[in-house]
């Protein structure tokens, strides 16, 4: 498996049950801060063991086309918080990586 992708997995799994990062905050996470592309990619074949629906994009929009409101339902079963446009509340759900 690709290095980089194993490291963005090992931040994934660390993310608490409830809150959400981002693709561009792990990538600056990994300290390559143009990659969220390449985390995009590694959550394509994420593990089905991780929390893979708290990955969201910076502005909160959930993506993953088919598997979007798969996503969203599992983050709402969490407690996260919506706008009522229907991106994720990044201020009260955001994970800091600490």
């Amino acid at each position: 498996m690709n290095q980089f992708f194993e490291q963005v997995y090992i931040i994934v799994g660390q993310i608490p049950y409830g809150k959400v990062a981002s693709y561009s905050q792990i990538a600056r996470m990994l300290g390559q801060p143009k990659a969220a592309r390449q985390v995009g990619w590694a959550m394509r074949c994420c593990p089905e063991e991780l929390p893979w629906q708290r990955v969201v994009m910076a502005d909160g929009g959930v993506s993953g086309g088919t598997h979007a409101e798969i996503r969203k339902a599992l983050l709402e079963d969490e407690g996260v918080g919506f706008l009522p446009d229907g991106r994720v509340d990044m201020d009260s759900c955001g994970w800091s990586g600490e």
